[in-house]
């Protein structure tokens, strides 16, 4: 009675996988961004390879730093650029086409029973789309580079079952940190999250995306929502090529969990840890410097369209920085008019692209200020050395905005 995880590591290793032993498997595709490039380069190179296994199969999209905010930065993408032009790299992705991991699936290169290496630890996001996708550092992803082969231990998976209908303003940002907050930072090390139920089912891809996003914030290897008919209507019109909708046989859990969240109020993570969640009414007036809605985790269509209902007609009280994950999408709310509506309020619209989160351009936060983000870390330091960040959904991002303070939507 295999997992999802199981079966896609059996079929890529040509064995029977079964969680605790460890595989070597082909992959399907591999990803790194402008700043894991540079080092995933440096170690092919010292390795002594000159071609990729199939340039066919490697993405790279250009998101952390981007537009170049210094001369190194700017270097050191020119020298990525040429790399790719070398290899005959053509799933290049340049300055403003928005955060790798929605890109990646925009694009159509994360499908259904696929095995995908990214060298970036969000790459779990497109566990979403029923994908086993995991992040690896740049040694790893050089192998990758060469050979088209990488050794996994296959992970034990741990079902999470989420049912009941969520309450209005009540967003899979809160669901994913009230999961969190129980499960704590390690404590889904190196396990598979199967995110199930009613609830999940009745998500848009862009849920699913924020839940497979934040599954690497309790430690785990991968994290993936089986597919269904709300995958096939996402990938109709994207998928690169055929795919199967795999899914786990019934009893094959190494355990299982639930959760009712039809009385959820909306959630935050409070500095300086993501496991440390609490609901939105017990910090409500927790004063602001900076609002920023965007990232991997919520800077889609549906969350920019969350914000802009809650701020239409009004001004905000918070300086506060929209940052759109892809161009796609920042076309999508200029031509419905979610742009004209946020900019109205008083926010600020940046390029596609990871922005202030890694704390290292457009946005970064003095010493003392405090953000509330709709990231999906707040480490010391994360995005500015003292700088505090609390997480939170894009709704109540909107209703802090507007008060200055942390507010519920």
């Amino acid at each position: 009675m295999p997992t999802i995880s199981e079966k896609i590591l059996s079929r890529a290793s040509g064995s029977n996988a079964r969680a605790g032993e460890i595989v070597e498997v082909d992959v399907d595709c591999a990803m790194s961004h402008d700043g894991t490039s540079v080092l995933a380069i440096k170690a092919f190179q010292d390795m002594g390879s000159t071609k990729v296994w199939d340039p066919k199969k490697i993405v790279v999209p250009f998101d952390h730093q981007i537009p170049a905010n210094n001369d190194i930065a700017a270097n050191l993408q020119l020298e990525v650029r040429a790399w790719v032009k070398e290899q005959g790299i053509t799933n290049f992705y340049d300055c403003g086409s928005g955060v790798c991991h929605q890109v990646f699936s925009e694009e159509g290169f994360a499908l259904p029973g696929s095995l995908i290496i990214g060298a970036d630890s969000h790459s779990c996001t497109y566990g979403a789309l029923g994908a086993f996708a995991t992040g690896v550092g740049a040694t790893d992803m050089a192998d990758v580079y060469s050979r088209g082969r990488i050794w996994l231990r296959v992970p034990k998976t741990v079902g999470i079952r989420i049912e009941g209908k969520l309450k209005p303003n009540v967003s899979a940002k809160d669901v994913i940190l009230r999961i969190i907050g129980d499960v704590g930072a390690d404590g889904a090390a190196y396990q598979a999250l199967e995110y199930v139920g009613s609830t999940v089912r009745e998500m848009s891809m862009a849920g699913r995306m924020t839940l497979c996003n934040m599954g690497v914030e309790m430690g785990a290897k991968a994290a993936m929502v089986p597919p269904d008919e709300t995958t096939c209507r996402y990938l109709e019109d994207k998928a690169r090529k055929e795919y199967v909708q795999i899914t786990s046989d019934a009893g094959s859990y190494d355990s299982e969990s639930v959760y009712d969240v039809s009385n959820l109020e909306p959630q935050v993570a409070v500095p300086v840890r993501v496991d440390n969640v609490r609901p939105v009414s017990d910090l409500e007036g927790t004063e602001v410097d900076q609002v920023l809605v965007g990232t991997c985790t919520n800077g889609r269509l549906e969350d920019l369209q969350a914000v802009a209902g809650i701020l239409r007609g009004k001004k905000i009280a918070a300086r506060t920085l929209i940052i759109p994950a892809s161009r796609n999408i920042l076309l999508e709310a200029l031509r419905s008019g979610i742009i004209e509506t946020l900019v109205e309020a008083g926010a600020m619209i940046a390029p596609p692209g990871c922005g202030p989160c890694l704390g290292a351009h457009m946005g970064v936060l003095a010493e003392g200020e405090v953000c509330l983000s709709t990231s999906n870390r707040n480490f010391p330091g994360r995005m500015g050395k003292g700088g505090l960040v609390y997480l939170a959904s894009p709704a109540t991002a909107a209703a802090t905005a507007l008060k200055g303070c942390i507010a519920p939507p």
